[in-house]
């Protein structure tokens, strides 16, 4: 198996994972201005660098979310558009859930049982979800949400967001600056796909209207 995967909840990233969860190539960038300018030439890239082709591609993920409306929208379209042009099946995963996976072992060794993971939402708020530690492997409880950080839950909180809020959430040290990533996401869809777990569709999680307004009428001129 060898999955292409792409994120741009958070960070513009691909990469190319193999069904033992391996990653073969990857790219990102933390320059959130350039998403759809820099996605489809770092794919490129990693495809180019790894001498891999559209026919040795079984399947293609992305990250739905939480994430702000233009970054999301950059890589699902991007992401659909391939999957169209190669004719391969796409899937969607949820983007804390890159994150919520390591947590859980980190947590699991911790012996703690529910755990908060947190991204930037940006305007002084987190997106954020609760799991539970499950021998390792997360459970989803509840979200994704966005809020102001002291409306999170009080419980070991892992991500980016929680590190930007530490007063506010109690940020797991090791993962105060952890954001989503395609090769964490990839992996993620891997071990949903081998235990023939659910994954979703491509619908993005907003969770915010666009800042975008459709103008209103024009006013007469007197």
């Amino acid at each position: 198996m060898l999955i292409l995967s792409i994120d741009t909840s958070a960070i513009a990233s691909a990469a190319l994972i193999t069904g033992d969860g391996e990653t073969l190539q990857a790219f990102a960038t933390e320059d959130t201005r350039t998403h759809a300018e820099v996605l489809a030439p770092g794919i490129q890239e990693i495809l180019t660098t790894a001498d891999v082709t559209a026919t040795d591609i079984d399947a293609l993920v992305v990250g739905v979310g939480p994430g702000p409306f233009t970054g999301l929208r950059s890589g699902i379209a991007t992401a659909r558009s391939l999957a169209f042009a190669w004719n391969k099946p796409l899937h969607g995963v949820m983007s804390l859930d890159a994150i919520a996976v390591e947590a859980a072992l980190d947590a699991w060794r911790l012996g703690i049982d529910e755990f908060i993971v947190a991204t930037d939402a940006r305007r002084k708020e987190v997106y954020w979800a609760r799991y539970r530690s499950t021998g390792g492997t997360p459970e989803l409880l509840d979200g994704p949400h966005v809020s102001a950080p002291a409306d999170v839950p009080e419980l070991p909180a892992y991500g980016k967001g929680a590190g930007i809020y530490p007063d506010q959430l109690h940020a797991v040290a090791d993962f105060s600056g952890t954001q989503p990533t395609a090769e964490a996401l990839g992996r993620t869809a891997v071990v949903k796909l081998t235990r023939g777990l659910p994954l979703l569709e491509t619908t993005p999680l907003y969770l915010r209207e666009s800042d975008a307004k459709v103008p209103g009428p024009r006013k007469r001129a007197l």
